[in-house]
């Protein structure tokens, strides 16, 4: 099982949004790495940190398990998204998904800040300045590391 990290504004999709669902595809990713990651590297099963980007303050919220890879996102071909996209055909999809299932909410969140505080940008990508990268791999060691830190669900 690998981790990882996903981002979402709280006003675009909140984890709360999420744990109300149950379960939800992650469309809307336009960034060829980020894609990549869930077309090539994601397998049902990987636990998932769900990050609050863009709050005050951003930080890790909850833990997400991806359930279903592979998906075409539909978001593409909808023209009254913010996602669409005119060079994407059903016959020719440019943009992949996951489903993702609501795993539990942690008791605190953990910001960026305190994240700067006990991991390396090699250790935890995301706290680089600038990063704005969505969708981040977590290193084995990282990902024991926070699930102590964010304590039980």
């Amino acid at each position: 099982m690998h981790h990882w990290l996903m981002k979402s504004e709280p006003d675009e999709f909140s984890f709360q949004e999420l744990e109300r669902k149950g379960k939800e595809p992650w469309t809307g990713v336009r960034n060829y790495q980020a894609r990549n990651f869930m077309w090539k590297d994601m397998r049902v099963g990987d636990g998932v940190f769900f990050y609050h980007s863009n709050a005050k303050p951003p930080g890790i919220v909850g833990l997400m398990e991806v359930i279903e890879t592979g998906l075409v996102d539909p978001s593409q071909f909808d023209p009254t998204s913010n996602y669409f996209d005119p060079g994407a055909t059903p016959e020719k999809p440019r943009w992949d998904c996951v489903r993702l299932r609501y795993v539990g909410t942690f008791g605190d969140l953990l910001s960026l800040d305190a994240l700067r505080e006990q991991f390396s940008v090699e250790e935890l990508p995301v706290v680089r300045n600038g990063n704005r990268l969505s969708i981040l791999p977590v290193p084995d060691a990282s990902a024991q590391r926070l699930l102590e830190l964010l304590g039980p669900l």
